[in-house]
C-alpha cells in the first residue's frame, strides 16, 4: 500500500500511518499467518538467467466449493519475475487435466519452462512431465529434480498468495473464483521487494546476476 500510495501522495509520517491503519484492519489481521521458523533446511536455488525459465507450482487446497465444482487453486510463479497465475481447479483433476490446462493458461501464453518446483512429490512431477510430453507430442528427453516444499525463495510468496486467498473466501465465500482474476491482478500489480518492481512492470530480459538493468538487486 505504502509503495502504491508514495507515487501519488505525501505526508508526514506517511510510512508510520499506512502501518497503523493496516494493522487495524479486521481482515488482514484475520488472515494474518502466524510466522514460525522451517522445521527443515531451507533451500535457495538457483537465479534464473530467463523469465518462465523456471517457475514453481502449488495447491491451495480445502477452499470452500463453488458453483462449478472448483475447491483448489492451482498456483504457477515465474521464480525470476514473480509474476503468478492463479488457476481454480478440482482436487480431484487427473493428470490429463492439469496438463491440457497448463499447456492451455501456461504454454500458450508464455512457453515450457524447464525447471518446475513442485510443492508435490517427485512422483508428481516425473508423472506431469511425461503427461505434458504426450500432450505436446515430443518425446520425454531430460532430466528434472523434484525440491522440497520448504524453498527459501518461494515461502514468503506463498505465504502471501494465501493470505490473499483467505481474505477473498473470507469477504466471498463460495464466490472466491468469479474474483480471482482481480486477486492476481493485484498480486502482480504490487511491489515486490525482492525485484524492487512490481511483476507486472518487470523488463522481460535480466542479466545472470539477477538485476535488472543492471541497477536493482533480485
Amino acid at each position: 500500500m505504502y509503495q502504491d500510495l508514495k507515487k501519488l501522495y505525501w505526508w508526514p509520517n506517511m510510512k508510520a500511518i499506512i502501518a497503523e491503519y493496516v494493522r487495524k484492519c479486521l481482515t488482514c489481521s484475520r488472515v494474518k499467518a502466524e510466522c514460525q521458523k522451517p522445521s527443515d533446511l531451507i533451500i535457495q536455488p538457483e537465479i534464473p538467467e530467463w523469465k518462465r525459465e523456471r517457475i514453481t507450482m502449488y495447491f491451495v487446497t480445502k477452499l470452500p466449493k463453488t458453483s462449478s465444482g472448483h475447491d483448489t487453486i492451482w498456483v504457477i510463479v515465474d521464480r525470476l519475475t514473480k509474476s503468478a497465475h492463479f488457476i481454480p481447479i478440482k482436487a480431484t483433476n487427473n493428470m490429463e487435466t492439469l496438463t491440457r490446462l497448463y499447456i492451455k493458461e501456461i504454454v500458450s501464453r508464455h512457453e515450457v519452462s524447464i525447471s518446475i518446483i513442485s510443492d508435490r512429490d517427485s512422483h508428481f512431477t516425473s508423472r506431469f512431465w511425461q503427461s505434458m510430453q504426450s500432450a505436446l507430442g515430443t518425446q520425454l528427453d531430460m532430466s528434472t529434480t523434484s525440491h522440497p516444499e520448504t524453498d527459501g525463495q518461494s515461502e514468503r510468496t506463498i505465504q502471501t498468495l494465501e493470505d490473499m486467498i483467505r481474505a477473498c473466501v473470507i469477504d466471498f465465500g463460495k464466490g472466491w473464483e468469479r474474483h480471482l482474476p482481480l486477486v492476481e491482478f493485484s498480486y502482480n500489480n504490487s511491489y515486490h521487494a525482492s525485484i524492487k518492481a512490481a511483476p507486472f512492470v518487470t523488463p522481460p530480459k535480466m542479466c545472470r546476476s539477477g538485476n535488472m538493468s543492471g541497477s536493482v538487486t533480485s
